[in-house]
């Protein structure tokens, strides 16, 4: 029995661990002749998710009656592999991308993309893209991708707030909720299949990655994911998170509170007198969240501090 135990222990370790790692990782491009090895999940019988060791974010395929819509392409170099993953799925083209957010790991696959695709995002998000900028805490700077490609896999339609296209079953419904992982954060509904796409604002259970540089929030992204749990409420059985499993609106709220309670337990630390590094070497996972990805090793510590900053400096 102590020994089934230990194992079990050891597993649920494993699992945390690589969790946590896993959207850091997403951003570090692997050599460039690695094997890029794209695996398909069948969420629905007209929606997938495709996944990837060094492809970064989770890429959703939904075949439609005219055409196939993308949601995220991965890293540089990965367009290729999702179109020839796609071909295993359906005969039809891609026709739409919809891109969740700016960070190289979910838009520089756009550029391998037939010529006449459309690419919808939020309209912050456009403006990020056209810029590239460093993501906070990431050391490794994005590749240019898009000037590499004289614009082409730049957004040609925006939305600011909510956008439906499509139409009948096909029909996908966009929402922006606020600021949170960056100032862009799509929501991506597929309303007739009851599934959203989160992108990386709910990437798994974990500590977020707030990318000031792209205007995240770490005072924001609490109230910015209890909107969109509470507006996905009865409408979405399934979430795409951004680089973990699915999971439901339910696991979105208890996210949700997860990010409001850090940001107190910080914001409280600071008015008490706290400096940064003191908070982040005292901050420990809540009992009731023990099965999120603590933070580990280094680059773990150096998210949690990130973001101790992050919320100390929206904090006034």
């Amino acid at each position: 029995m102590m020994r089934r135990m230990k194992r079990t222990i050891f597993l649920a370790t494993l699992v945390t661990v690589g969790s946590l790692s896993m959207a850091v990782a997403a951003f570090q491009q692997p050599p460039a002749n690695a094997p890029k090895v794209v695996e398909a999940q069948k969420l629905r019988d007209n929606l997938y998710m495709l996944t990837g060791t060094g492809g970064g974010g989770n890429t959703a395929v939904f075949i439609r009656s005219d055409g196939i819509t993308l949601v995220d392409t991965k890293n540089p170099d990965w367009g290729r592999p999702i179109l020839d993953k796609v071909k295993t799925l359906s005969d039809k083209p891609v026709t739409q991308i919809i891109n969740t957010h700016t960070h190289g790991d979910h838009v520089s696959g756009n550029v391998e993309m037939p010529m006449n695709v459309e690419i919808i995002v939020q309209e912050n998000t456009k403006a990020n893209m056209q810029v590239m900028r460093p993501v906070t805490g990431i050391e490794q700077p994005p590749r240019q991708v898009f000037k590499e490609h004289n614009g082409f896999g730049l957004p040609t339609k925006t939305f600011k707030t909510t956008m439906k296209v499509n139409k009948g079953p096909d029909e996908i419904d966009l929402y922006y909720f606020g600021r949170g992982h960056t100032n862009g954060d799509a929501w991506v509904v597929f309303p007739a299949i009851r599934v959203v796409h989160a992108g990386d604002i709910f990437s798994g259970k974990n500590i977020p990655l707030l990318d000031a540089n792209n205007f995240g929030s770490g005072v924001l992204i609490g109230d910015t994911l209890a909107k969109a749990a509470k507006a996905l409420n009865g409408k979405v059985d399934t979430v795409i998170t951004g680089h973990s499993t699915t999971m439901t609106v339910a696991d979105l709220s208890e996210y949700a509170e997860f990010n409001k309670e850090f940001m107190r337990d910080v914001q409280a630390a600071k008015k008490a007198g706290k400096s940064v590094d003191e908070v982040a070497a005292s901050w420990k996972m809540p009992e009731k969240y023990k099965g999120y990805a603590a933070p580990a090793g280094a680059q773990g510590a150096a998210r949690l501090k990130a973001n101790v900053q992050i919320v100390f400096d929206e904090t006034k």
